[in-house]
Order: C-alpha cells, then structure tokens, then sequence
C-alpha cells in the first residue's frame, strides 16, 4: 500500500497505523509524480492520500494511475465533495483510528476487485495490447513503463478500453 500526505508528519502516523495493526505494509511519498512512478514500477493496488499532495491534487493523481488501483482520500467533507470517481474512497477528516482501518480494508478490497477484473481480460487481448506497446516501444523509443501509460492515458482521454487504443496503434500508418 502507498501512503502519500503533503505531511511527512502524517504519512509516518497513517503507516504506522496501517503497519502496527497488520492491515497492511507501506511506502511513504509525498508527490503526485511519486506516486505515479511507485504505482506503475511495484503495481500498487491502493493508495492513502489527502486532497492535495506537494505537487497536485489528488483527483490529478488518479487520472493518471492504472484502473487496478483504488485511492482513499482523507480530507476534509468540503474538499470530498469536489471528488468524483468510482476508483476512490473518500474518508470525512477527522477520523477515528477504527474508520481508517475500516476504510482503508474496503480500500484494499477495491483493489483486488479492479485487479481480478484485468486479470480475466483473455489472452487474445493481453497480446494485442502487448504487440502495441512493443510498437511503441520500438517506433517511438519508449520503455515498457512509458508504452503502457502512454496506452493508458490514451485510454482514460478518449473514454475508451485499454484494447481499443491497442487496436488503433496497430492500425495507425
């Protein structure tokens, strides 16, 4: 699990929650580019954050992160309210110690559902995405991180499927 604050305060007060109770493991950052980069490299399910982070809002972040991860937003009710997206779990700032715990397993359980839903995705379209991320890799010199996202942020602009934007490159001249 990723914990990301604004606050290095409150990053090392919500892990060491999470951790001492054995709800779950933790990395701490601080930005928005961060959490990206530690999303897509470890393929992080789930992240606990404020409204904003150092560099942007968290709304930003989770347009950019992959549809297998699940964000919960702790902050205040006026802020959660500007948030919309079935991806995200908003949680009232303050909250109790028990609210955070209970938030942050429906959180995780988010993840493994957005996670199992990918991983039924059948084998001809795993290889259609592959193929245009290998193109993109060997056409435009990305890396396999860069092919994906790129993938990805197309899919998200253009309201689409992930295989969708895949066929497209393919097809592209």
């Amino acid at each position: 699990m990723l914990v990301a604050f604004e606050s290095e305060k409150t990053c090392r007060r919500i892990r060491e929650i999470l951790e001492c109770s054995g709800t779950a493991s933790c990395l701490v950052c601080r930005s928005g580019d961060q959490v990206r980069r530690l999303v897509n490299k470890r393929h992080i399910t789930a992240v606990v954050c404020g409204f904003k982070l150092a560099d942007e809002t968290a709304a930003d972040v989770l347009e950019d992160l992959p549809p297998f991860c699940a964000m919960l937003v702790l902050a205040p009710q006026d802020q959660l309210d500007l948030l919309r997206s079935d991806r995200l779990l908003p949680l009232p700032a303050p909250t109790s110690r028990g609210a955070l715990l209970e938030g942050v397993e429906r959180l995780l359980q988010m993840g493994r559902e957005a996670e199992g839903a990918l991983s039924r995705r059948d084998g001809a379209e795993r290889e259609l995405i592959q193929r245009a991320k290998a193109l993109l890799m060997t056409r435009d010199a990305m890396t396999e991180d860069e092919a994906h996202h790129f993938l990805q942020k197309k899919s998200m602009d253009q309201g689409t499927k992930l295989v969708q934007v895949a066929r497209k490159v393919l097809e592209a001249p």
